[in-house]
């Protein structure tokens, strides 16, 4: 055993003849996994576990054929590479396949005994176990080239172990004589073979995925032949046509499966595709009560000949439901927009016009031109500046106007703007959640003119309540609220406040001597001379009964409240009014003045009036005609006569 050991090593002949043996080895190795790798796909239709004992009798078999093919190198040992197909099944078949293929190997390898059977049946299973290891470690993830590379080097220590320590094949040399060649040549069929189980996995994904994605797509799918005989279709073309199985469709012509002018106009569209070459794209269909948008193209062979055609068929059923049911709204909205009196527009969250009405467009007449959409709302307010539409634009730094009214487009608002006729339009802005911006624009001339109209009318109304109809000055309810407003404001600021209280001398006897008319007119003369005496605007005059003034001077102490009655009594001299039934021959008139500050106003503020009626009693009663002051500055009375 010994000597032909040593033959084998000391012969080159010999050497080369181990090689040789081992690459027709490898080949029978490598073509087991290519027939797997072509049968694979066959057995994708049945179980999981029948897939994997599947491969593992090939995976077996072949490890039985490179025994058949192995190297006896000596009396009971044999060298080949049936260690390969063992690693690869379980990795790629995990323990089901391992199982079975290092049985069927197991069992072989028994049943050729020799000295070497126990040793070679352990490697079996280490190889096999290594291979499982390896579908363990990868059983998370897809395995790759990588993992093969580790498992087959793995595979190769295993096989280096065995060789160094395992009793009979240590006593034959095994390792010495053949432990390089068969060790590398087990690790390049274990690399050469997981490539090919690897490139055929990957194969099998797409396959997978494109059998998938035809057979379960939402559309109609299907192939036809040169005459319009259906090739292969998904399972929706079976439904459609109430199929059981997409097999029963196979060999069926259009003729076979709707009216006969139906079939013909469809034949006669797909023989224009095969015949021209040319595609069919987006061609409307009824089928089975379906709307159906189908497009076609035909199939070349290597040599560019037509040998069929390829249909995808969209069921837009719905779709056309919808656009009809879009067109009736559309058309609906079309006239309610088109009859409303509103303007209605539309700008999308840049700015930009993308729907307007004529009423919108008709409502602005100087910059309706502008409107239009596709126009920026920064365009269409310049256009507005530039033709003066709109009043109430601030001169100056026009485009920062326009930058301002721009930025609160997109904002929830309601104003009212005044064109440059003086007609009027109501803007309501509501902003929607896709930051679109809706404009009602209507004309509001005749309720805005109204409510000026109003406003004009309530405001006369509220002056004859506040003035004294005759006179035109304030009259006694007003006179109450002044008062009362003005001497609360001069407490808290500690300022002086004066009154005056005026009475027209003998006015009874001017009336009956000259009559009502007369006696009103003197009442005017009155008025008049009093707001001519006052100069100031808080100061206020009133006719507080029928020949009675009283004349309100805030922050005006005694001596400013007698200029002012001075002041009047030379006005009313100088109109020189004829009264021939006063002392005086013309009219004249007696004054009462009262003057407060701080804590008298605050304690008593209609003291303030008794103090004035009281000076002005007391200056009828010594002889009229004259000015009579009580002042709480000075704490005496001031007198001066006419």
């Amino acid at each position: 055993m010994t000597g032909s050991l040593h033959g084998l090593e000391g012969g080159s002949n010999a050497v080369n003849g181990i090689w040789t043996h081992f690459g027709g080895n490898l080949s029978f190795v490598s073509l087991a996994m290519s027939l797997w790798a072509l049968f694979s796909i066959q057995f994708q239709r049945r179980s999981f576990m029948q897939e994997r004992i599947a491969f593992g009798i090939i995976a077996g078999g072949a490890s039985i054929g490179s025994t058949l093919l192995a190297i006896e190198f000596d009396p009971g040992i044999y060298i080949d590479l049936r260690f390969a197909p063992l690693a690869l099944a379980g990795m790629f078949g995990g323990p089901i396949a391992a199982a079975f293929a290092a049985s069927l190997a197991a069992a072989f390898r028994f049943a050729v005994g020799g000295t070497a059977m126990i040793d070679g049946i352990v490697t079996i299973a280490i190889t096999a176990g290594i291979g499982v290891a390896g579908h363990v470690w990868t059983r998370k993830r897809s395995p790759g080239f990588t993992d093969v590379v580790v498992v087959s080097l793995a595979l190769g220590g295993a096989l280096v172990a065995s060789m160094a320590l395992l009793p009979t094949l240590v006593t034959a040399h095994v390792l010495a004589g053949v432990g390089f060649p068969l060790t590398a040549l087990n690790c390049l069929a274990t690399v050469l073979g997981g490539f090919v189980l690897l490139k055929t996995r990957q194969w099998e994904l797409e396959r997978s995925i494109l059998v998938t994605a035809f057979s379960q797509s939402p559309d109609y799918l299907y192939v036809k032949d040169r005459n319009s005989r259906f090739i292969t279709v998904n399972e929706n073309m079976t439904r459609l046509f109430r199929f059981r199985t997409t097999a029963e469709m196979i060999g069926l012509s259009d003729f076979n499966l709707m009216s006969r002018p139906l079939a013909e106009e469809l034949y006669y569209l797909e023989q224009q595709v095969i015949d021209t070459g040319l595609p069919l794209i987006d061609s409307t269909e009824y089928i089975e009560g379906r709307f159906l948008l189908a497009s076609k193209v035909p199939l070349r062979d290597r040599q560019g000949r037509v040998i069929g055609l390829a249909g995808v068929t969209r069921d837009v059923t719905e779709r056309t439901a919808l656009e009809r049911e879009l067109r009736e709204s559309k058309n609906l909205l079309s006239h309610a927009m088109a009859g409303m009196s509103d303007g209605i527009a539309m700008y999308d969250s840049r700015g930009f016009l993308v729907f307007c009405n004529d009423q919108y467009r008709s409502a602005f007449p100087l910059s309706g031109d502008a409107r239009v959409v596709g126009a920026h709302i920064s365009d269409i307010l310049r256009r507005v500046v530039e033709t003066g539409e709109r009043q109430g634009i601030p001169e100056g730094d026009v485009e920062e106007w326009i930058k301002a009214a721009t930025a609160s487009l997109h904002s929830n608002k309601d104003e009212e703007v005044q064109l440059h006729n003086g007609d009027w339009r109501s803007i309501r802005t509501r902003l929607a959640d896709d930051g679109t911006a809706m404009a009602v624009v209507s004309d509001i001339t005749a309720t805005k003119q109204a409510e000026i109209a109003l406003r004009l009318t309530a405001e006369q109304l509220k002056n004859l309540a506040e003035t004294d109809g005759l006179t035109g000055i304030v009259n006694r309810r007003t006179f109450d609220e002044i008062f009362a407003r003005e001497t609360a404001g001069s407490a808290r600021r500690n300022t002086p406040f004066s009154l005056l209280m005026v009475d027209i001398d003998r006015f009874k006897a001017y009336n009956d001597t000259y009559g009502h008319p007369a006696g009103d007119q003197c009442l005017r003369v009155v008025s008049k001379c009093l707001r001519q005496s006052v100069s100031r605007p808080a100061d206020i005059v009133a006719r507080y009964g029928g020949e009675e003034f009283v004349v309100f001077l805030p922050d005006t102490g005694a001596k400013g409240a007698m200029i002012v009655a001075e002041q009047f009594a030379r006005r009313l001299t100088n109109e020189n009014i004829l009264h021939s039934g006063s002392e005086f021959g013309r009219v004249t008139a007696s004054i009462g003045i009262s003057c407060a500050t701080g804590a008298t106003l605050r304690a008593s503020p209609n003291r303030l009036l008794a103090e004035a009626d009281t000076a002005l009693y007391e200056a009828k009663t010594q002889g009229r005609n004259r000015i009579l002051a009580h002042s709480r500055e000075n704490g005496h009375a001031l007198k001066e006569t006419g």
